[in-house]
């Protein structure tokens, strides 16, 4: 009987062994910890990347950069692009049981519009309100024409949130976010973990394999990796283009990469600058500063000649590019020469934000020193992301090492950093030419029409210099070859959709 016993209680032992081994958890190392996960509030990168397993939108993109629904089914435009009528998908729960219907939708986007500090509330300006035109149909109502409206749908602004979870957190909602997206939130620890498991009332639940998903913020690039190598984690975004080589010869791991629909650059302050430095009180020494730099030196010696150089906020691959305003060569003498003509005596000192992490630092050394050949101090002073994010907001810096993620339409990376007042225009540069350039290519749908306007933009910005764009990134991925599924599209976002661990 003994014997029996001990028997029996083995087998159960292995049983409860062998349904936790059953449990899978891909582990994804992250360059950052995220800002809040509200989002409404939310700005960064990171964030999104964590966004896109918990939080559906009512559109999303596919390899191709087409709009395809996801928590939509369909959309329609009427009077005269004055009118977007979207049709729900059915049978959709939000992670606290609630349903996903057209007063949810309504919510959501109400909330986007008018919740203080929401950084969506620019994205859907053009939105005069929302109808109910049945329990699984909304009519957005538009101020006027709004070409990008969709492509806005696709990323945070799309984003539906429990009316019963939001309404009963306030602004404590991205603490414990309750969305409708195949992961639903469990915890978080900041600067350790934020963890998800998997949601059983999902929608597209049949394609979902992977029960536990914890993002990890690693800020150093070389442990992300050696993570990865030694099997503490499954995948890592932001591998430099420096450790291709070692990834590639692993034949452990595999490598994912897309040209990125953003930019890296470097915001210049215009008119928040308290100490009112040279930088910011002439478009010329922000012109020899451009030309100081060496574009395609900084992509060939740190990224390994992997990532696009560049001068606008689309690469020049992208049908928006203004092929009329190439990237402009080196040219330290000429540069000297400006600074000269604006009557400033060298060496010119900058207060240069970067924030922490290999990606960042290195090239914003390059710079300083390609700088120092034309006459400028770059001192370079190294934070961590969101307080960087914090610091340009209140002006407190002179050039800040600023990338952009990018989205699908041009308006995405333009009108929130360069109109006039806009939430991320954290240099505060106000030109009334610029606004109307960026509002005009908001009313039309046709590319040349639109094109048009952007060049009036690109030139304003090419002779004004608010933003020094650099270069166009690869997003590398790597993960290890126990991971099946994975795709990598241009917005650098990880789908965990259709994944699964072996």
């Amino acid at each position: 009987m003994k014997m029996f016993r001990l028997a029996a209680t083995a087998a159960a032992f292995l049983l409860s062994l062998g349904a936790a081994q059953a449990q899978t958890t891909l582990r994804i190392g992250l360059a950052e910890d995220p800002d809040i996960l509200d989002p409404s509030m939310a700005r960064t990168y990171v964030g999104r990347i964590v966004f896109a397993a918990f939080c559906d939108k009512l559109f999303d993109i596919d390899e191709k950069l087409n709009i395809v629904p996801q928590l939509a089914l369909s959309s329609e435009t009427l009077d005269d692009g004055r009118g977007l009528v979207i049709k729900l998908r059915p049978g959709v729960k939000f992670h606290d049981g609630e349903p996903f219907d057209a007063e949810a939708a309504k919510f959501s986007l109400e909330r986007h519009l008018t919740l203080p500090g929401s950084f969506r509330k620019p994205e859907l300006a053009s939105v005069d309100h929302i109808d109910v035109v049945d329990p699984l149909t909304i009519k957005l109502v538009l101020k006027s024409p709004f070409s990008p409206l969709l492509a806005q749908l696709t990323d945070r602004a799309g984003m539906m949130m429990s009316p019963k979870a939001a309404k009963a957190a306030g602004d404590k909602f991205g603490l414990h976010p309750v969305c409708a997206g195949p992961y639903k939130f469990v915890e978080r620890v900041q600067q350790d973990r934020i963890v998800f498991e998997k949601f059983a009332d999902y929608w597209n639940r049949d394609n979902i394999f992977i029960d536990r998903i914890v993002f990890q913020p690693i800020v150093d690039a070389t442990v992300r990796l050696a993570n990865l190598k030694s099997g503490g984690l499954d995948l890592i975004e932001r591998v430099l283009a420096t450790d291709l080589k070692e990834v590639r010869a692993d034949s452990r791991l595999k490598v994912a990469t897309a040209i990125e629909l953003g930019y890296q650059g470097i915001t210049l302050n215009i008119g928040k600058d308290k100490a009112k430095g040279p930088l910011s009180q002439s478009a010329k020494v922000r012109q020899a500063l451009d030309l100081a730099i060496d574009r395609e030196a900084i992509n060939q010696v740190v990224f390994n000649g992997e990532f696009q150089v560049g001068n606008q906020w689309v690469n020049p691959d992208h049908p928006y590019y203004q092929k009329s305003l190439p990237v402009r060569p080196r040219n330290v003498e000429k540069a000297k020469a400006l600074l000269k003509e604006a009557g400033v005596t060298p060496p010119v000192g900058v207060d240069f934000l970067v924030p922490k992490g290999a990606e960042t630092e290195t090239p914003a050394q390059v710079i300083q020193s390609m700088a120092a050949e034309a006459g400028f101090d770059m001192k370079i002073r190294v934070t961590e992301f969101a307080t960087g994010l914090k610091q340009a907001e209140a002006g407190d810096y002179q050039a800040f090492m600023l990338a952009w993620s990018g989205r699908v339409d041009p308006d995405g990376n333009t009108f929130i950093f360069l109109h006039s007042g806009a939430p991320q225009n954290y240099g505060d540069w106000n030109n009334t030419q610029a606004d109307k350039a960026l509002e005009d290519a908001r009313l039309v749908t046709d590319l040349a029409k639109r094109k048009a306007s952007y060049e009036v933009l690109a030139k304003l910005v090419q002779d004004e210099e608010p933003l020094l764009y650099l270069y166009h990134r690869r997003i590398i991925i790597a993960h290890t070859t126990k991971l099946d599924g994975y795709k990598q599209m241009p917005d650098g976002l990880v789908r965990v959709v259709g994944l699964k661990l072996k």
